[in-house]
């Protein structure tokens, strides 16, 4: 078994390049991708870049290149739902991209016409993982991440995710990969630690804690690693 493991920046990787034994570098045209082992699981990990599309791109990559069984999508995310606050972990119950509006045929805001889902739900097993590798002092929920190509700062967009969508928390790339995993019918789940409120104040609480919510996604990722 093969474990793909997806963050956007350095700061999402960077623990987890520390401990990955055996570390190659692999050649590739466009993103950086590390194959090693832990715990005696092999693992290719590989830094998308930010946004959709380079989401996308780096998980069609990871399973048409590295024949990856699983992917774990890990980062920080802006928390939605009332009850997530800074440094809680929201494990994808499912993941839908917000920002696709073809409202003016009729559909809802999300739904990717001509597709039969635009809701795509993070495998069971790998969520019972994240659960049973949750140290017990870390507030965590399970719930729908949602996805767009903005970095969300403004109360009312916040109020229209959580309304619209029963988001958790954004982020700009767990829907996406959510997406490219359905298609190739391939398990995976995200794992989000929350490094602000997606309101008017975010941009100083996300640059405040970033890495620190970047560290702990990443050392949770570790974890559910080990129980695999």
């Amino acid at each position: 078994m093969i474990v793909g493991i997806i963050g956007a920046m350095d700061e999402e990787i960077a623990l987890l390049k520390e401990h990955l034994e055996n570390l190659e570098i692999l050649n590739d045209k466009v993103f950086e991708i590390y194959r090693g082992q832990y715990k005696e699981k092999a693992v290719v990990l590989v830094k998308s870049g930010v946004g959709k599309v380079n989401a996308a791109v780096a998980t069609s990559v990871l399973i048409n290149s590295h024949h990856v069984s699983a992917i774990i999508n890990t980062g920080i995310a802006g928390s939605i739902h009332h009850s997530v606050t800074l440094g809680d972990i929201v494990i994808s119950k499912d993941t839908q991209q917000y920002d696709v509006d073809v409202t003016a045929f009729g559909y809802k805001q999300g739904v990717i016409p001509r597709m039969k889902t635009s809701v795509f739900e993070a495998d069971p097993n790998l969520i019972d993982l994240c659960k049973k590798s949750i140290d017990a002092s870390t507030k965590h929920h399970i719930g729908r991440v949602v996805s767009g190509d903005r970095f969300v700062s403004a109360d009312e967009i916040k109020i229209k995710l959580q309304a619209e969508f029963d988001a958790y928390c954004v982020d700009m790339e767990s829907a996406s990969i959510g997406h490219v995993c359905h298609l190739y019918n391939i398990p995976y789940v995200a794992i989000r630690c929350i490094s602000d409120n997606a309101d008017e104040a975010s941009l100083v609480k996300y640059r405040d804690f970033e890495k620190h919510a970047a560290e702990i996604s990443a050392a949770m990722t570790l974890n559910v690693l080990a129980l695999m």
